[in-house]
């Protein structure tokens, strides 16, 4: 399993990075921070991952199928990203396992899911991390620092599925209550 998550991480790590570079001069620092404190959350419902929350903007959306021939199956995984702006960047990434992993591997696919985004990146530097109940779900609640770069989220395993709620960017970004009204308002559809 910590293969998969390996994978899957650095794959979109590198599509997130290459399509959203996280850096802009002071003057648009200061737009931005004007733009960020009036959006408008947007409610986004995503039918595949049987859930719904709140974006800054209408996110985009990526469906990738990876087979692992050698392990015998495929990971499905639909990646949600929104970019108010050129400094910030909100995603939800929800990876469909196999039947055969559940709930009952949640503690150790989100351990491993934690040191696979810490071992990608030598620079990556962990803050803060803690596992907590998350609507009757365990999570990782975590906060890494990558030079002048924040990435904060919360990963949660519900059945054979892994949710990810997670911020990007810039130091002089970061927004505590943005951050928390977005991973908060994370539901499962019931």
């Amino acid at each position: 399993m910590y293969k998969l998550i390996k994978k899957l991480l650095a794959a979109s790590c590198v599509a997130f990075c290459i399509a959203m570079p996280l850096q802009a001069s002071k003057s648009e620092e200061v737009a931005v921070n004007q733009q960020e404190s009036t959006i408008a959350w947007k409610d986004f419902h995503s039918v595949s991952g049987k859930c719904h929350m709140k974006f800054p903007s209408q996110p985009q959306h990526v469906t990738e199928s990876m087979k692992f021939a050698e392990e015998g199956y495929s990971l499905r995984y639909d990646a949600y990203v929104s970019a108010p702006s050129s400094n910030s960047v909100y995603m939800l990434l929800i990876a469909q396992y196999p039947e055969f992993v559940d709930e009952s591997y949640a503690r150790m696919s989100l351990e491993g899911f934690l040191n696979g985004i810490l071992n990608h990146n030598p620079n990556n530097q962990l803050l803060f991390a803690d596992l907590v109940l998350y609507d009757g779900h365990e999570a990782m609640e975590f906060f890494i620092r990558a030079g002048s770069v924040y990435f904060k989220g919360r990963a949660m395993m519900v059945k054979n599925s892994l949710y990810l709620m997670a911020m990007e960017c810039d130091m002089k970004e970061y927004n505590e209550q943005q951050f928390n009204s977005f991973v908060n308002s994370f539901k499962l559809a019931k």
